[in-house]
């Protein structure tokens, strides 16, 4: 039996807004609370990421995704769709350089008031399904560069696409505005380092690469950073009231300055990202680091999913984002081509697997069915749910004990303990941004008991890496996927 059918049923009439209305709720921020002001009921933001207005423009195929047989577009349908699902809210990530018609963009013959309509006609669509929309800076670049990818931190031309989104959508009390995607501190392979302090991420004025967060090596070229302060300065300076998101600090999953650090505005929420390998992916960093946050202002979980092949880290975190009345948007309601596909599959960050809709596991299952629970939805029987890969037929899978990782002598060293002979297969993968890019890759066979190996021999650079591993044995019984973290200095 699912845990979360029983809290959500027992605490439907607190947590749980109704199915998405006929128009899209008036935002306004009251205390730690967001309310939609033609009721004064509470409005916790639950939903999805539609992104590719951040990208499609770059790349010249569109202003966005558009509809087609692999593919959703921004149509009233697709809108639809969504608010089945009792989403309330969407998350529509944007292009910095593409609204404002700057470096060469929007590309293949598109042009800047184009994208902006087209954003728009989004935004109409979504809010004629009754969902509120998120607008979010997502790919930025400082002038004579292409927005593509996620800086560091927003440059310049910030001011100037807030002052004009704003002013597009003030006028729309269904619309937020998130500042900045993910503030990060840059790292490059051999240096230098850029460290994000929570000063600059309010004033700005520290220096910033020009390149994204996927470009190496160090090209010597740099920016000075806008602050929060500037860009919320924008928004307001339009007459624009709504409310304000500011994402934290390390792609941000820290909101640990946040209450301190924020610029002096009644309209603020606070912005976390929750995936399965950052550093605040508990409940007991939950409980330490956002809950005191989600104590004095509203807090929406901006992205959050996880590429372990299990439900069980968005369904801890969205049980524990509905005691604390935090809302959460999951990343991302598109559909993925074959070569976009992890492998296996259950490691996307997807949550739908077709243009019907059909949920994807883990975090399209995990979605639906919560967002069905809270409503009080009665799925069909052979609904979205799905088991998790791996798991052995029998009860003669092998097992995997006393797993733990150390660099000797500049090979990764992995000590495992295994209940009978088995290949065992390895991949391990470094943290790139919110994703994991896999390093090394391998299949071994191993006796019974206590066993211990090189991982690779690679020199390992820095950073945040994540080890899979899974047993076989000689009659195909599969053990569980045990998925191990840790960080190199």
């Amino acid at each position: 039996m699912r845990r979360v059918l029983v809290l959500a049923l027992s605490l439907a009439a607190l947590l749980a807004p109704a199915a998405a209305a006929a128009s899209p709720p008036s935002l306004v921020v009251k205390g730690n609370r967001l309310l939609d002001a033609r009721t004064g009921a509470t409005f916790v933001p639950r939903g999805v990421n539609w992104p590719s207005f951040e990208y499609a423009c770059a790349y010249g195929y569109g202003y966005s995704n558009e509809a087609g047989p692999g593919s959703v577009g921004p149509t009233a349908a697709q809108a639809a769709l969504i608010a089945s699902w009792h989403a309330n809210t969407v998350r529509v990530p944007l292009n910095e350089d593409c609204w404002l018609g700057s470096s060469g963009m929007p590309a293949g013959g598109l042009t800047a008031t184009g994208y902006q309509n087209a954003v728009a006609a989004w935004v109409d669509k979504l809010g004629e399904a009754g969902l509120a929309v998120i607008l979010d800076l997502h790919w930025s670049a400082p002038v004579g560069f292409p927005a593509l990818g996620q800086r560091m931190m927003a440059d310049d031309q910030a001011p100037a696409f807030w002052t004009s989104v704003a002013n597009r959508f003030k006028a729309n009390p269904g619309v937020m505005f998130d500042l900045f995607n993910e503030p990060y501190s840059r790292s490059f392979e051999g240096g230098p380092n850029f460290p994000l302090s929570w000063s600059c991420w309010r004033e700005g004025g520290c220096i910033a690469p020009q390149q994204n967060d996927e470009e190496e090596p160090f090209n010597n070229v740099v920016f000075k950073v806008t602050g929060m302060q500037a860009m919320l300065n924008a928004v307001r300076g339009t007459g624009a009231t709504q409310p304000v998101l500011l994402g934290g600090l390390d792609y941000a999953n820290d909101l640990r300055g946040w209450l301190a650090s924020r610029p002096a505005d009644p309209g603020l929420v606070a912005s976390f990202h929750n995936y399965d390998g950052q550093r605040c992916e508990t409940v007991a960093c939950w409980n330490a680091e956002i809950a005191p946050v989600a104590a004095k202002v509203p807090v929406i979980t901006g992205e959050f999913g996880e590429t372990d092949c299990s439900e069980a880290h968005d369904n801890s975190y969205m049980e524990w984002a509905d005691s604390h009345g935090v809302g959460y948007l999951m990343w991302q309601w598109v559909v993925l081509g074959p070569s976009e596909l992890a492998s296996p599959p259950c490691r996307s960050l997807r949550i739908i697997s077709d243009t019907a809709g059909t949920p994807a596991f883990p975090n399209g299952t995990a979605l639906r069915n919560h967002l069905a629970a809270l409503a009080g939805e009665v799925l069909a029987p052979g609904g979205p749910s799905a088991p998790g890969p791996g798991a052995a037929a029998d009860r003669t899978a092998p097992t995997l004990r006393g797993i733990s990782v150390r660099r000797q002598h500049g090979k990764l060293r992995l000590t495992l303990t295994l209940s009978e002979p088995a290949t065992v297969s390895l991949k391990l993968a470094r943290r790139n941004g919110h994703r994991f890019r896999q390093v090394a890759a391998s299949q071994r066979r191993l006796g019974a008991g206590k066993q211990q190996l090189t991982v690779t021999r690679k020199r390992l650079t820095a950073g945040r890496y994540r080890l899979t591993l899974r047993a076989t044995d000689a009659s195909g019984n599969r053990s569980g996927t045990r998925v191990i973290g840790f960080r190199l200095g």
